[in-house]
């Protein structure tokens, strides 16, 4: 698991709250064009770990998910949360000190090298499907 530990990922099923409950309203753009991408990497902060026990809900599950670096992208999914909610969350946590963000830099994202290494690296891969031979 991404958090280090084993056994069942401890968020249970997907919540039935309307996402914005769960930010009261605030949307991840504020009007000003800059919602953090869904690439940002995100890890929790020693400060977040030792709070977890006076957060809500949603903030629980995202800081102790975050205990190793993950992807807003990743994190929505795992928690089964709505990219938006926890990029508003997300911001909420880091102005609170409980969490660490990463956002990368906008040049690399647009950079065609850095794709196609990426994309390199993951034909690189061994496919899973393949069946070694007895040759081998």
């Amino acid at each position: 698991m991404a958090d280090g530990t084993t056994g069942p990922d401890p968020v249970g099923p997907a919540p039935a709250v309307r996402p914005f409950l769960v930010t009261a309203g605030r949307v991840a753009d504020d009007g000003t064009g800059r919602a953090l991408p869904l690439e940002t990497q995100v890890v929790a902060t020693a400060e977040g770990l030792a709070a977890l026990a006076g957060l809500s809900f949603e903030q629980y599950d995202i800081v102790a998910a975050c205990r190793l670096p993950q992807s807003l992208a990743e994190l929505a999914a795992r928690l089964r949360l709505h990219l938006n909610v926890v990029r508003v969350l997300a911001e909420d946590l880091r102005e609170a000190g409980q969490l660490a963000v990463y956002v990368p830099d906008v040049g690399a994202t647009r950079d065609a090298s850095v794709l196609r290494r990426l994309i390199d690296g993951l034909r690189a891969v061994p496919d899973s499907r393949e069946v070694p031979s007895d040759t081998d």
